[in-house]
């Protein structure tokens, strides 16, 4: 099922795009694809060698469909590769933002209530955290990462994690931040693992492949909300080999555990107000089902976005930041900014995964 357009706050460019075109009445707002094709044409400069109009852009703009995964090839060539990195120079990276500002000032949306991040004290992770940041090391904060973006022309960032798998080059998160449903591909996809303050202490990895399921890019159905993307090598080490890995699951939401609710600790880099996209924070907490018509799960949360991708983890310790993914930050309902909602990790997540395995 897909989720009211409308009320979702998460997932950048469907909302930034309905409020960029003026709609007025938020219960007649159109879909997510047709919303970015009208509002979103604005072109930033880009590598000539990634220009559309290039052979070499042109060869990678038709997604790939086979066995229930969509699929789009990245920088795949040396030349492409150095062009991704090229494009993102810090005043780039500095000045990519998540669209929540946009929507924000043209919705009248509040900003959530509770200080900002940077007047909270550190503090001791717990499971009932509703945004802090996250200060207690471990490998949740070398495994999960910042990522840089550009969509129809604009530049983004979401999270991510690295998840095991045998090409070491997998990571797991929203099917928005790769691809905008039935709207566009992700460009100059840029994965920074263990982003902290503005520094890259593990290097930068681009994607060389990106895929959601078909329920995403057919319909952006919020409950296949999840993406599957590879990255290239960084000085011949896989970003794996680099920072290691998080365990994924694709069994865990049980209809009797989805009922009972499950213990959950996410991760991201929330970037909109009154966040700065500069830390790791996390919440944790017991899930609640949506009712608002998707199979996704929701937690108290007041990451913002940029959270967006972040992982989900079940059975997470938090002395050795380490844990099973079972899901992703993926959205928030503009009449409930404390609840943040993760779709499913099941079969169709696991094709997804199955496939990145044997690139």
């Amino acid at each position: 099922m897909t989720s009211s357009t409308a009320r979702k706050i998460l997932a950048p460019l469907a909302a930034a795009a309905v409020a960029l075109g003026g709609l007025a009445l938020v219960n007649h707002l159109p879909a997510p694809a047709s919303a970015v094709t009208q509002a979103l044409h604005a072109s930033a400069a880009l590598p000539d060698s990634l220009a559309p109009e290039t052979p070499v852009q042109q060869s990678r703009v038709a997604a790939t469909r086979m066995d229930g995964v969509v699929h789009q090839t990245g920088a795949v060539t040396d030349e492409q590769n150095a062009a991704v990195l090229d494009y993102w120079t810090n005043d780039r990276m500095a000045a990519a933002q998540p669209i929540s500002s946009l929507v924000d000032s043209a919705l009248g949306l509040a900003e959530p209530l509770h200080r900002s991040p940077t007047e909270v004290e550190p503090q001791a992770a717990r499971p009932d955290s509703d945004g802090e940041r996250w200060n207690d090391g471990g490998r949740v904060s070398r495994t999960t990462g910042k990522v840089y973006l550009t969509m129809d022309g604009r530049d983004f960032t979401c999270s991510a994690s690295v998840v095991d798998s045998a090409n070491g080059s997998t990571l797991v998160t929203a099917g928005h931040c790769a691809k905008d449903g039935r709207g566009s591909w992700a460009r100059n996809w840029t994965f920074v693992p263990g982003y902290a303050d503005g520094s890259s202490p593990h290097g930068r990895f681009t994607a060389r492949d990106l895929m959601v399921a078909p329920q995403w890019a057919n319909r952006a159905d919020d409950s296949y909300d999840f993406a599957m993307v590879v990255l290239n090598r960084n000085g011949g080490a896989s970003v794996q080999d680099r920072v290691g890995a998080q365990k994924i699951a694709f069994d865990t939401w049980t209809e009797q555990r989805v009922r009972d609710g499950v213990q959950v600790y996410t991760f991201g880099y929330p970037a909109a107000s009154p966040f700065n996209g500069r830390h790791l924070h996390y919440c944790s907490g017991r899930t609640v089902p949506d009712t608002g018509g998707t199979t996704a799960n929701g937690v108290r949360c007041t990451m913002t976005q940029g959270s967006s991708g972040g992982p989900w983890f079940t059975g997470f310790d938090p002395a050795t930041g380490q844990g099973t993914i079972s899901s992703v930050v993926s959205f928030k309902y503009a009449d409930d900014r404390n609840t943040q909602y993760g779709p499913r990790l099941g079969t169709e997540a696991k094709r997804l995964f199955d496939h990145a395995n044997q690139l």
